[in-house]
């Protein structure tokens, strides 16, 4: 038996953890008190990783289709030659846009992305999908026009705000801020700190609140424009901050005193006196935070919603400085900034939508694949993602992947997506290979987390970065070998620079500017095989660490590091490789905030003139009938769902079923008890569920958790495949984000079995 140290890959918290292992068997796991950011805390989800190390959907060697549908062994050598002779003859015939990816740098598995984006390069794509984009997509683009880039990313001071607003989350189930429960625990316990939920349902955070708004659901935009007309028509915003900061307010004022205010708290169902209060207690906090999260960004004008948040926090001051929201740094560009209004960024051949941060949504692609004629995309490589459960409408998806000419899954286990594959090539698990927690998201310190290997692949499988090399090697777009590149990082001493090694890495870039394109993978080739235990695929982390150097001496400087402008980036790289708790990187100051604005006048822009027709749009609506009477919020955070990695139903100590939520009455009315089976139907499709009993939601409202549904070892759905009910055209029309808070089901009683 040993110990060894690595973090938690179920929320962007990632928790350092201590593992007890024994015969490949997780024993003991328990939070790492030398982590500089979580200090020991875990929670019980955390606690059970061991089974997704562990379990008998985990793949062991490559699989290849057969023409009966079943699955056969395959070699890696033969596999790599025909993807990559099907890749070419796609693109050669169809174009670049004939491919897609899906996936890519999964939850806690961030590496993967950097290795599959240049299998877009090469395919000479531009389809990205992945689950940022039925998330955060309209936060981003907000982001964009507000700070001048879709890089821009506000983070939340919780831990040190003396009025906490938590508007469609539930930290105390999905975590997100520093140590959760802990911190939650510290603000309620505090008489001169405040917290305030805005939730429809009476959640675990609800519970622990000074104030909740319990507001019917999909009326967010109405709530938040009336806090913010009570704030301006009240003359509580800071006239001070504005004038300094920001431009465009007149237009934003102007539409906050005509908000009629007593009519939009009437729609969202809450009372207006505590309205008023959470206004005006907001508005005069010294350090007032606001921590969001997929409650109101899933559901109706979930890009409006995303506006009127980041107004909260800028018109009140509440931005750049302690116990507020604040941008941040980066070192891993997880990223990017791709406005629609440049033309040199492609849109989608059947739907005309734009990327954000160069992502598509996952609404879009059944339509894609199915309806985009000539330019439809005919071949995809799905990466550390599973669409078939976790994205909107699964019989749309079902039938768009049935229709490719190549579909590869790249994956730890046989998930649903892979049975739909033409090749299954099994990845390393995330414990079995290098892999970094990608989400740094804090301000002023941040950290990062470089997590070694705790043991051997298993069977055949790989990791990723060599998965990819070996198919850029066998396409013919990356030779087998750099021997001048990889002698100079051979014989460069392990002390040294790198500045040999990064020159003749630049040399060969310039001299071939397509290889640019695969800088990721000759980093691998190269200098991977001179970093010790066998750290190839972290490799890529030196430019980026010498960049971030380069960028930002001083906030590295103050989080210890040392160096001159030649060595303190690789200085920084060393440290990273070595710390086994992961490092602080960087320490910044408030007033360097507005450095990372990107507008050129360093001001943030509140005018967005999208933004303001939407508010002017706004329609009061109903969207349940007699037809679909009560309101689904899908998605829902409990003590023992996670992400979809977790495939064995047995680690949930409760809630097998993942039982829909109903309140007491709604009940009675249908003659339901708990235990008893009903069929819950959309428009769209139905699923049988178990009935549970729960005053915390609205009466009308039913809930139901993500991360159930999946086949383990080829077994029934343990539990509500979700995205059975949701349909892809169920979504924010600017942006495509899905619906997935506010979707109008019926609910009818089948039997009467009790259920233990």
């Amino acid at each position: 038996m040993r110990t060894e140290k690595t973090a938690c890959i179920l929320c962007s918290r990632n928790c350092g953890l201590e593992v007890e292992i024994e015969d490949r068997k997780f024993t003991k796991i328990r939070g790492d008190q030398d982590h500089p950011m979580t200090h020991g805390y875990i929670c019980q989800k955390a606690a059970r990783l061991d089974y997704y190390q562990n379990n008998q959907d985990r793949l062991t060697h490559p699989l290849k289709k057969q023409a009966d549908g079943s699955f056969a062994k395959v070699s890696w050598d033969d596999a790599l030659k025909d993807i990559a002779q099907r890749l070419i003859a796609i693109r050669e015939q169809h174009g670049g846009d004939a491919f897609a990816t899906a996936g890519g740098g999964g939850q806690g598995n961030h590496l993967t992305g950097a290795y599959l984006s240049q299998i877009r390069k090469a395919m000479k794509s531009h389809n990205q999908y992945n689950s940022l984009a039925q998330e955060k997509t309209g936060d981003f683009w907000v982001n964009g026009r507000l700070f001048g880039s879709q890089t821009c990313h506000t983070t939340e001071d919780v831990e040190l705000s003396d009025f906490v607003i938590f508007l469609g989350c539930n930290p105390f189930q999905s975590h997100g801020i520093p140590n959760a429960r802990d911190t939650l625990k510290e603000i309620r316990k505090d008489p001169n700190r405040t917290m305030v939920v805005i939730d429809p349902r009476r959640t675990e955070t609800a519970k622990q609140a000074d104030v909740h708004l319990q507001l019917k659901p999909g009326t967010d935009a109405y709530l938040l424009s009336a806090i913010l007309a009570i704030i301006v028509q009240e003359e509580l915003h800071d006239q001070s901050f504005l004038e300094a900061h920001c431009t465009g307010f007149d237009q934003v004022k102007e539409m906050l005193l005509s908000v009629p205010v007593e009519e939009y708290v009437k729609i969202a169902d809450v009372p207006l006196d505590d309205v008023e209060a959470v206004a005006r207690g907001y508005a005069k906090a010294d350090a007032g935070c606001l921590r969001v999260d997929l409650g109101i960004q899933h559901t109706f004008n979930s890009t409006l919603n995303s506006y009127f948040e980041k107004l909260l926090f800028l018109i009140t001051g509440n931005f750049a400085k302690k116990g507020a929201n604040n941008l941040h740094s980066y070192l891993i560009p997880i990223l990017n900034h791709t406005d629609e209004r440049n033309p040199k960024y492609k849109r989608s051949a059947y739907h005309k939508m734009f990327p954000v941060s160069g992502i598509f949504p996952p609404n879009i692609l059944p339509d894609e694949i199915l309806l985009a004629g000539d330019k439809r995309i005919r071949s995809m490589f799905v990466d550390s993602c599973n669409p078939l459960l976790t994205w909107p409408d699964t019989p749309a998806l079902s039938k768009a992947f049935e229709s490719l000419e190549l579909l590869v899954v790249i994956d730890v286990t046989m998930t649903e997506t892979a049975r739909m594959a033409d090749y299954v090539l099994p990845a390393a698990s995330q414990f079995e290979k290098w892999e970094f927690t990608g989400f740094n998201l804090e301000f002023p310190r941040n950290a990062f987390h470089l997590r070694h290997p705790l043991l051997e692949p298993l069977g055949e499988t790989l990791p990723e970065a060599e998965i990819y090399t070996r198919l850029l090697e066998e396409m013919g777009e990356l030779p087998k070998d750099f021997p001048i590149l990889s002698k100079v990082a051979k014989h460069e001493p392990e002390f040294s620079s790198h500045i040999g090694y990064m020159a003749g890495l630049a040399a060969l870039l310039t001299r071939n500017k397509k290889l640019a394109h695969y800088a990721v993978s000759i980093l691998y080739r190269t200098l991977g095989p001179t970093l010790k235990d066998d750290a190839a695929a972290a490799s890529l982390l030196l430019p980026l660490a010498i960049t971030f150097a380069q960028k930002y001496p001083d906030a590295v400087r103050r989080a210890g590091h040392q160096g001159n402008k030649l060595t303190l980036g690789v200085n920084l790289f060393k440290e990273i490789l070595n710390g086994r708790s992961g490092v602080i990187f960087s320490e910044h100051k408030f007033e360097e905030i507005w450095s990372m604005i990107r507008h050129q006048d360093k001001r943030i822009h509140l005018e967005i003139p999208e933004m303001l027709d939407a508010w002017k749009a706004l329609e009061s609506t109903t969207p349940t009938n007699e037809h679909f009477p009560f309101i689904l919020a899908a998605g829902e955070r409990r003590s023992y769902n996670a992400n979809q990695i977790y495939r064995d139903p047995a680690w949930r100590k409760v809630d097998r079923d993942g039982a829909m939520r109903m309140h007491p009455d709604d009940a009675v009315a249908l003659n339901l008890e708990k235990g008893d089976t009903a069929l819950c139907a959309s428009e769209h499709g139905e699923l049988q569920v178990v009935i549970d009993i729960d005053d915390s939601v609205r009466r009308g409202v039913v809930t139901m958790p993500h991360g159930y549904g999946s086949r383990y070892d080829e077994s029934a759905p343990n539990g509500p495949a979700l995205n059975q009910l949701t349909h892809s055209t169920h979504c924010d029309p600017l942006i495509k984000t899905p619906f997935h808070k506010c979707v109008p089901v019926n609910i009818q009683k089948l039997n009467t079995e009790i259920r233990t």
